[in-house]
């Protein structure tokens, strides 16, 4: 079964980073009201999405998509990732990454225009 990872840039500037099954049936969802975060923060417009063919691979990405720094997320969605490693707090606040620390993020599937 395949899974999506999105985010959306709501009209207040936040993103919203969600997981789904059902893309097209998620963002109506969302249109409507029926997701809390973006019904008070519409139009929000959908600026990433990748598509993984295993849902554990899918809640994997969201959660780490979740913890990330909003210059990280900006830089997944410009496809950016070989700048993740410069933007993580540990790199920027030792000048360098911590001992043991690994920046081996995997790329997703890059993200898909509609």
């Amino acid at each position: 079964m395949a899974a999506w990872v999105y985010i959306l840039r709501c009209s207040d500037g936040s993103y919203y980073t969600g997981l789904t099954t059902n893309f097209d049936e998620r963002m109506q969802q969302h249109q409507e009201g029926r997701r809390s975060y973006t019904s008070t923060r519409k139009p929000f417009e959908c600026v990433y999405r990748a598509e993984f063919q295993s849902i554990h691979d899918a809640i994997a990405w969201e959660r780490r998509l979740k913890r990330w720094s909003r210059a990280k997320k900006e830089a997944v969605i410009a496809g950016c990732f070989d700048d993740l490693p410069g933007l993580s707090r540990s790199y920027q606040h030792h000048g360098k990454p911590n001992e043991g620390a690994s920046f081996d993020t995997p790329a997703p599937p890059a993200a898909q225009d509609d």
